[in-house]
């Protein structure tokens, strides 16, 4: 590891990553953070991405694949303080860890180029858990593309990051793409789109998901707004079948997917 430790707070190297907690500097820099062993490694696998990576000592000793492949790659390697890393840190405990990386989003366009079978998409999704949860679920399905409209949560917010556990380098993801515009150029691809909503007069149960889909998900909160579910082919819920008033988005997303998975591979 060149150079000596970074203990300094203040140093140009620290803001420069600092900054990157903030969605106007992300956007700016066409860069943001990826934090924790997992998130680095799957960085590191994409390729291209990873600009610069911050370790503790600690990290260095328990993750010396990870500081031997960004080494290999070319990877600027800064050993860090506890405190600067605390700094750079988004976590309460910071597990020593931090990349830089290149924005990895595409244009719907080019997602759509790969003839999606199965596709998910949130809408007016604010909160980073579940947007980051829902990239994870998708990705674990193995859905082709995850489509953030513009109204919904930046996927390179740190809490989204971390919460796809590394699944935001794994499949093509869309940011910013207006929801009428999106569901058009779903459909122009042959995809079936479904709104999942607690409103829907069809579950699960009933219909037949084996063709090209996509999902529409909406806000846990208030769920999707009237002009979104006319656009849909269909309005769906998940079925509830004990005492428990919802599933939480996540949840939800991850059975609607899932179902759609196991119906594409059975059909």
């Amino acid at each position: 590891m060149a150079g000596s430790e970074l203990t300094n707070l203040r140093s140009p190297r620290v803001k420069a990553a600092r900054r990157l907690t903030k969605r106007a500097f992300r956007e700016q820099d066409r860069r943001f953070l990826a934090e924790g062993p997992q998130a680095v490694r799957e960085a590191l696998k994409l390729g291209g991405v990873t600009l610069e990576l911050f370790s503790t000592a600690e990290a260095e000793l328990r993750h010396p694949e990870l500081i031997t492949e960004a080494t290999l790659q070319g990877v600027p390697v800064h050993r860090a303080s506890g405190e600067v890393m605390s700094e750079l840190s988004q976590t309460v405990t910071p597990q020593g860890l931090l990349a830089v990386c290149k924005l990895v989003h595409v244009p719907l366009e080019e997602a759509l180029d790969q003839e999606p079978r199965l596709v998910a998409m949130l809408a007016h999704v604010r909160d980073p858990g579940n947007a980051g949860t829902v990239m994870r679920a998708a990705d674990a399905a193995g859905a082709d593309s995850v489509v953030f409209t513009d109204a919904s949560v930046d996927p390179y917010n740190g809490k989204c990051v971390r919460a796809s556990a590394g699944s935001l380098f794994h499949l093509p993801v869309v940011i910013g793409a207006p929801v009428s515009a999106a569901v058009r150029q779903l459909k122009e691809r042959g995809l079936r789109v479904l709104a999942a909503d607690g409103t829907g007069k069809h579950t699960l149960d009933d219909v037949d998901l084996s063709g090209p889909t996509a999902w529409i998900f909406g806000n846990e909160a208030w769920g999707l707004p009237e002009e979104i579910l006319a656009e849909a082919d269909d309005v769906v819920r998940v079925p509830i079948y004990g005492q428990a008033e919802s599933l939480n988005l996540a949840t939800a997303a991850a059975v609607c997917l899932y179902s759609s998975a196991r119906a594409q591979r059975v059909s």
